[in-house]
């Protein structure tokens, strides 16, 4: 048993650093701890299981669509694993695979090519964008920024957005459109695309500074020079907080701090030899891609653990990429197999490119089941949307889009299955879905035609 009652809000605080914790026993709202009985309301646990266990909306995006074949699963029902998902098997329970869900706005009609372009910026808007290249860029508030305004006053952070490549906010990238459009998935106004941060040193610091800027530049400093680690500077925090807590969150302190201090020795061996301007920090973005996925992936999961956020997006890449996989021994751009035209070689190495994303997807999922949360975990109380806003990659078209749902949401997900709906079936329906799983009353959401049946 926990000694004493700790708000949820707890932080150990040092030189410029700000520790969130994770969800202790002594933070659970006394209902929690009540069992089942007639004495407590049915109102009163159900309140207090929200508070211990908010629910979270997590959007990952892939470029450049995926071969199709080996994505959808041959039969709908029971969730049978396809090649391309293989490595999700140990979170296989926790998934869905919606088939047939289309964002019809990225489509070409008049405004001709420009594919990639409309795919970033309308995957979680579901509104046709403007097409141009100069500064008047429109397009609409995206699922996620929706639910910040509703929610994010709730954490410490609003929402976080991630990905593992820069974007510029200007210029053309694909065909007359703006590449603010195909570098962002996050819109926060129709002419406000949210840019992503990539470097994984930046959202650490951002993760446990305190806010306080010359702090921060002299605890920043210290780690740089001195080889401080931040946990250096909550030591005495720390200290005094476990003489408080029982056994048990002792227990869970020392382990997540550990997990805390193995992600800070991964961000600064990352950086090993990446400063150019010994006044600037290191770029701390690891020359290897799956580290670089992983890396902020962990730092995902930190802020969704600690509760500092409920809403994230990750980039694993702009729409229309040709970054090369050389890690897994693939030398062409990506962008450029996707236009295989039917060629195996292509269509093989197109393969290789999903299932290493796919893999990343999977270390993700899994470091969120294994964070317990009250009766379940981190992913129970999750729903994470993964796909693309390009179905097959040499069509362009944007119709039966891949998309993978995992997490319970908070238990009022059936999950395990594939799902099939019928054809161009609006993908803002599912955002329709995912508000009402937040608390957030909405009508009508980007083109949208109603909520999903047969999911939640």
């Amino acid at each position: 048993m926990s000694k004493e009652a700790l708000s949820r809000r707890t932080f150990l605080r040092g030189l410029g650093t700000a520790v969130a914790l994770p969800l202790l026993d002594s933070m659970m709202p006394s209902a929690l701890a009540v069992t089942a009985s007639s004495s407590t309301p049915k109102s009163a646990k159900a309140a207090a299981k929200v508070a211990a266990d908010p629910r979270r909306m997590v959007f990952m995006f892939v470029p450049n669509g995926m071969h199709m074949a080996d994505w959808t699963p041959a039969a709908e029902g029971a969730l049978v694993l396809p090649p391309t998902m293989q490595a999700l098997k140990n979170v296989k329970g926790q998934l869905n695979v919606l088939t047939n869900l289309s964002q019809m706005n990225a489509s070409g009609r008049l405004d001709g090519a420009g594919d990639h372009a409309r795919s970033g910026a309308v995957w979680l808007t579901g509104v046709r964008v403007r097409k141009t290249a100069g500064s008047d860029i429109q397009a609409g508030v995206s699922a996620d920024q929706l639910a910040a305004q509703h929610i994010g006053n709730a954490t410490r952070f609003p929402s976080l957005e991630l990905g593992v490549e820069r974007g510029a906010q200007a210029g053309n990238c694909d065909s007359g459109y703006s590449c603010a459009y195909s570098s962002a998935i996050s819109w926060r106004g129709e002419s406000t695309p949210v840019a992503k941060e990539v470097n994984p040193r930046l959202v650490f610091d951002r993760l446990f500074g305190n806010g306080n800027d010359m702090e921060n530049a002299e605890a920043n400093y210290k780690r740089d020079t001195m080889r401080k680690s931040i946990l250096d500077f909550v030591r005495e925090d720390a200290r005094d907080l476990k003489n408080r807590l029982g056994k048990r969150d002792a227990h869970k302190l020392d382990e997540y701090l550990d997990g805390v201090r193995d992600i800070e020795k991964r961000v600064t061996s990352s950086s090993a030899g990446a400063r150019v301007d010994p006044r600037l920090r290191p770029d701390g973005i690891p020359s290897d891609a799956g580290e670089h996925i992983r890396l902020l992936g962990d730092m995902m999961v930190l802020a969704l653990q600690t509760d500092s956020t409920r809403i994230c997006t990750f980039m694993l890449g702009n729409d229309g990429s040709n970054r090369s996989y050389r890690n897994i021994g693939i030398s062409e751009g990506h962008h450029e197999l996707s236009h295989h035209g039917g060629d195996a070689e292509k269509q093989e190495k197109i393969r290789q490119i999903n299932r290493f994303h796919v893999a990343q997807l999977a270390y993700i999922l899994e470091k969120m089941q294994a964070v317990k949360e009250g009766s379940g975990t981190l992913l129970d109380n999750s729903m994470v949307v993964y796909g693309a806003g390009i179905s097959d990659g040499d069509r362009h078209n944007h119709d039966e889009l891949p998309i993978l749902l995992a997490g319970g949401g908070g238990g009022t997900i059936k999950t395990n299955r594939h799902v099939r709906y019928a054809k161009e079936t609006p993908m803002s329906n599912l955002f329709l879905s995912m508000f009402d799983r937040m608390g957030i009353r909405e009508d009508k959401f980007g083109d949208s035609t109603g909520k999903l049946d047969r999911l939640f």
